[in-house]
């Protein structure tokens, strides 16, 4: 059967775009850019210029109304994510997201609720499934080259200096780094949570309202704890996952997965991610985008739905309530968030 080939349009027009632009450019069999929109001139006239890109739109409405697009690629800061999904919801576009979803557990809700209600899909850019090797790790475990897993360490220490309207919300950088991790827990122990307990840092050292350092522990439904620490503020580099199991445990980074067993000093085998490096970002965008496109031509949900998302956002929010009631939040038995800890 032959592929179809669907028109997309762009909102938003920031450094993001870029990415979503150069997995699509390598894919123009499968998908065709046709429209950009973002209110400001000068970034969608430089962004559609780069691209190509003929259709370009200041107005939300105009874009939908002329554009004629099968589904919308969303770029747009996460704290006007609401004013945007919105209208294309109501006019039946599909979207794929730039994550986080939302900035909130109940904006996530409300959306997908009414996504649901006008029959609209919806699917989430969690690529760092792929980027990083959590997808990886989630298949070695699924083989069983580590037998039970009990405990999952995991370390992301860099210096990040943000620019523009991230830099003055009150939730910074796990909203910017962790959702990707907390996302990457759920996929790789393929559960979902029970409790959480969570403490946040805002360093002088970088100009921003928010934290830019924080310390999470989750206890997961199968009995697994994760135990995750977050710096923007260290000039010291490390992003690694360590996954311990009852026969080995997996030492990853971006690019490497080692498996250690007893008595072995240095790892018995070496994996290179397939998935990972920078120069790939834009493919696993793209097959987040693609997850979405097969989704709607098989008529079921993506993995990166919204309705998954929702167990991502709740991580999300669980680690900002925590940390500002000083308590251990809870789920339900779906890994969504409590009600009593849910944001108004």
């Amino acid at each position: 059967m032959e592929t179809k080939r669907y028109r997309v349009g762009f909102v938003g027009a920031g450094h993001v775009t870029k990415m979503h632009l150069d997995g699509l450019m390598k894919n123009k069999e499968r998908a065709e850019v046709v429209a950009i929109c973002d209110p400001n001139e000068d970034i969608l006239k430089e962004r559609a210029n780069m691209y190509h890109i003929e259709q370009r739109y200041t107005e939300l409405t105009e874009f939908i109304d002329n554009s004629n697009i099968d589904v919308a690629v969303v770029c747009t800061p996460s704290i006007i994510r609401k004013d945007v999904i919105f209208p294309l919801i109501e006019a039946g576009i599909p979207i794929f997201c730039e994550k986080p979803f939302t900035e909130t557990l109940k904006e996530a809700q409300e959306i997908t609720d009414k996504a649901k209600k006008h029959g609209v899909q919806i699917s989430i850019n969690q690529n760092f499934r792929k980027h990083y090797p959590f997808d990886f790790v989630r298949n070695l475990i699924a083989d069983e080259e580590i037998g039970s897993v009990s405990s999952v360490k995991f370390q992301d220490y860099y210096f990040r200096q943000d620019q523009g309207w991230r830099t003055q919300c009150e939730r910074n950088s796990l909203s910017v780094m962790g959702v990707h991790w907390l996302d990457g827990f759920r996929w790789i122990l393929n559960s979902e949570a029970k409790s959480l307990v969570c403490q946040t840092y805002s360093s002088p050292a970088i100009n921003c309202k928010g934290d830019t350092d924080s310390s999470v522990q989750i206890l997961f439904q199968n009995g697994v704890t994760v135990s995750y620490s977050q710096s923007l503020s260290s000039p010291f580099r490390r992003t690694e996952l360590i996954v311990v199991g009852e026969t080995g445990t997996l030492v990853a980074d971006y690019t490497n997965i080692s498996l250690y067993q007893q008595d072995s000093k240095e790892p018995v085998k070496v994996w290179e991610n397939p998935t990972g490096g920078q120069d790939l970002k834009p493919d696993s965008a793209f097959g987040g985008l693609n997850e979405l496109l097969m989704a709607i031509e098989n008529y079921e949900n993506a993995s990166n739905s919204s309705e998954d998302n929702l167990r991502t956002i709740s991580l999300l929010e669980a680690s900002y309530r925590s940390a500002a009631e000083q308590r251990i939040v809870t789920f339900n038995s779906d890994g969504i968030l409590e009600e009593k800890f849910v944001k108004n």
